[in-house]
């Protein structure tokens, strides 16, 4: 299996098929290349992308222009986020097609669940051409 989930050593030691249980506050905060959004990875397969992340935005935080190379859905905890399509705020989820392009932000600060199959492709800002990983 190449799923995993970091900081949880004690996976390795489970059968394949075993349930993974996931002590998320044990999980350690890790920046992100947006300055202002932090992540928890919660599962990752680096070999397919597929990846599961808590994120945490800053007030007034903006991602840059991506594009979402499959589908990425988002279900929003506290806060809000922000794009030229509408507002997603907490309680509420929004998914997104493969090829959609947007920018976002948090005005005021956001904490959201997301999962993507593949990693964004950033298209403007100091990572363009480079994944979110």
């Amino acid at each position: 299996m190449t799923a995993f989930t970091p900081f949880h050593p004690e996976h390795e030691k489970l059968a394949e098929d075993a349930s993974r249980y996931v002590d998320v506050a044990s999980i350690p905060w890790k920046p992100t290349p947006t300055p202002g959004i932090d992540m928890k990875v919660l599962m990752q397969d680096e070999a397919s992308g597929l990846l599961t992340a808590l994120f945490r935005w800053a007030p007034g935080t903006q991602l840059p222009l991506h594009e979402h190379v499959e589908i990425e859905q988002t279900y929003v905890l506290k806060g809000s986020i922000v794009d030229d399509e509408g507002e997603v705020r907490e309680g509420g989820y929004v998914w997104r097609p493969k090829g959609n392009r947007h920018l976002a932000r948090s005005p005021k600060g956001a904490l959201v669940l997301s999962f993507f199959l593949k990693p964004n492709k950033f298209l403007e800002g100091d990572h363009a051409g480079k994944e979110l990983k």
